[in-house]
C-alpha cells in the first residue's frame, strides 16, 4: 500500500477559539489534500472524498503550530481506496515568533475515510 505525508504550518489567521485554538475542520481539510496526493499517486486522477467512517478529536491544534498529516491507504477496491489519516502536531508556537520542535508528536486527529476514483479505460 501506500503512505503520503505533508507538513503545514498553521497560520495565526486560522485560530477562531480563545487560546489560538483552530477547529476541527482544519485538520479535515488537510485529509483531503493529502488524499487528494495518494489519488493522483495511485491513480493518475484527483479522486473524490466520498465519506468518513470515523473521525477523532484526540488533542487541540493551535496556530502557530507545524501539521504532519498522513494518508496510508489500508484497502484498496475496484474504484474506492479506504484511507487511515493522521493530524500530528510536530512544533508548537510559544511566544511571539518562538516555537519548539516537540520530542514526541502529538496526535491531534485521527479519521478512516474513503475516495473514489474513475474507471480504468
Amino acid at each position: 500500500m501506500i503512505t503520503v505525508t505533508h507538513r503545514r504550518y498553521v497560520p495565526y489567521s486560522h485560530a477562531h477559539y480563545a487560546g489560538n485554538l483552530v477547529d476541527g475542520a482544519y485538520s479535515l481539510g488537510l485529509f483531503g489534500d493529502v488524499a487528494t496526493e495518494v489519488c493522483i499517486q495511485l491513480d493518475g486522477d484527483e479522486g473524490l472524498f466520498a465519506s468518513y467512517d470515523d473521525v477523532q478529536f484526540k488533542a487541540p491544534v493551535q496556530a502557530g503550530d507545524v501539521l504532519e498529516v498522513v494518508a496510508t491507504v489500508v484497502h484498496m477496491g475496484t474504484r474506492s481506496r479506504k484511507i487511515a489519516f493522521e493530524s500530528r502536531v510536530v512544533c508548537r508556537g510559544t511566544s511571539g515568533s518562538a516555537a519548539t520542535v516537540l520530542d514526541e508528536p502529538i496526535v491531534a486527529v485521527t479519521a478512516t475515510g474513503t475516495v473514489v476514483v474513475p474507471p480504468k479505460s
